[in-house]
């Protein structure tokens, strides 16, 4: 892996924290992600399933975990199913865990070969009343690709047809979202990466660059600082472009007197950060530029004022979308009339303001979370408000990563240039 050993104390913590929700006389299963295939005999890379590096940190394929915290014998409470390496595998993939390895990266003691586990499953399943199996259940999960957790829960079900099944995911949802200090680490480490590649990009951005270019800047220090690279699809877009929100083709010139907004943020160690910034190519705002900056940045300070902990989600949404719809009055899109006869259903404000002003962060970039659970301490959040006028091909979004505590919050990505006069001053040095 490119990047530095990671405490186990984080995994042994997670661990320990979701087998105090299981039921009594459970077993946990999870799976790693499958390595899914391209054309003729490619493969995509490799991303470990979130919730099994959460619970071990091992980042290979063909791992799986199995927890029974009740069981009588200690070496069976938790166990490692690693894939057994060979000397062909060597030749042709490299390095796989070996079973010390595993354990010093895990905390985990009980390791055997993924070749094994029905094997070991069948001495210990009989044991447990509940077996709690993994689905991705994030609320904007979208995919026709069957994963391995939905091919393994079928052959339990044929396997194990009596025993009762439960969903773990919930679970899951409802620690993942605390943050330990371990991950923060890692978190504060993405984001360290990420500010690196947006400097480097402040001082190469100039009229006549494209956004490929733009693309390729970021990707050299993202990796170069030991991240596998992007956190997302990079949305890099120029002029009207960043009037697209998931705008990914980074393909146009960049001219002078556009804005270029910038939607790109670093992994490290499976932690991603989240960053958007928008800068002028020629390194100067025009007049209406600025003034629609100053207003993305003014309800981004409010959103950060209002983020608090016992706040529902919901709440801190709707006073965002009013604060914005006074700005967008004020910068003379529409006025107050038109406030009060408009749609209910579609209010003026969504035509300029059409996304979710925060989301979590973490192990994936928009995290697993509950929107009715008010917000905690130990929560990470985006704040990202943004006004996109069509009608004039301008796009302004900003964001930041924000920790949550007792005693306010703290924006993670503090040092990384937001204010207006400071981006005209790096990039005009």
């Amino acid at each position: 892996m490119k990047y530095s050993p990671i405490n186990p104390a984080l995994f042994v913590s997670n661990r320990a924290r979701l087998c105090q929700l299981l039921k009594p006389n459970a077993i946990a299963i999870f799976n790693a992600n499958d390595i899914m295939p391209t054309n003729a005999d490619g493969t995509m890379g490799f991303q470990q399933n979130s919730d099994l590096f959460y619970l071990t940190g091992i980042d290979q394929e063909e791992t799986m975990l199995l927890l029974f915290p009740n069981n009588p014998d200690p070496k069976h409470r938790e166990i490692l199913f690693i894939r057994e390496t060979s000397e062909l595998i060597a030749i042709w993939e490299g390095y796989k865990y070996t079973k010390e390895h595993a354990r010093e990266v895990s905390g985990i003691q009980t390791i055997y070969w993924s070749s094994q586990f029905e094997q070991v499953l069948t001495t210990l399943v009989f044991e447990a009343e509940y077996v709690y199996l993994n689905t991705n259940e994030h609320i904007r999960n979208a995919s026709e690709v069957q994963t391995r957790d939905a091919k393994f829960i079928n052959w339990f079900k044929e396997k194990y047809p009596l025993h009762q099944l439960q969903r773990v995911a919930p679970l899951m949802h409802q620690i993942r979202v605390i943050k330990h200090s371990i991950e923060i680490e890692q978190l504060q480490e993405a984001i360290r990466i990420t500010e690196a590649g947006f400097r480097r990009v402040l001082s190469f951005t100039k009229p006549g660059v494209t956004e490929y270019e733009v693309e390729a800047e970021l990707l050299h220090e993202f990796v170069r600082n030991r991240s596998k690279g992007f956190a997302y699809q990079p949305i890099i877009a120029s002029g009207a472009n960043a009037c697209v929100l998931h705008y990914i083709e980074n393909s146009r010139p960049c001219n002078d007197g556009d804005l270029l907004l910038l939607d790109v943020a670093a992994e490290y160690a499976n932690y991603n950060a989240d960053l958007t910034r928008t800068i002028p190519v020629n390194g100067r705002f025009t007049a209406r530029q600025r003034q629609v900056y100053d207003a993305v940045k003014r309800a981004f300070e409010f959103a950060k004022s209002i983020m608090q902990v016992g706040v529902l989600w919901s709440e801190y949404q709707h006073e965002v979308e009013l604060f914005i719809e006074a700005e967008l009055i004020g910068l003379g899109l529409f006025d107050k009339t038109d406030v009060k006869n408009q749609n209910p259903e579609y209010p003026m404000f969504k035509r300029y303001f059409m996304h979710g002003t925060s989301h979590h962060l973490g192990l994936d970039v928009h995290d697993v979370w509950n929107r009715y659970r008010r917000f905690e301490a130990g929560m990470v959040f985006t704040i990202e408000p943004g006004i996109y006028i069509r009608e004039e091909g301008l796009g302004v979004r900003l964001e930041n990563n924000i920790l949550i505590t007792e005693t306010g919050n703290i924006d993670l990505m503090a040092s990384i240039p937001m204010d207006a006069d400071a981006i005209e001053s790096l990039m005009n040095p």
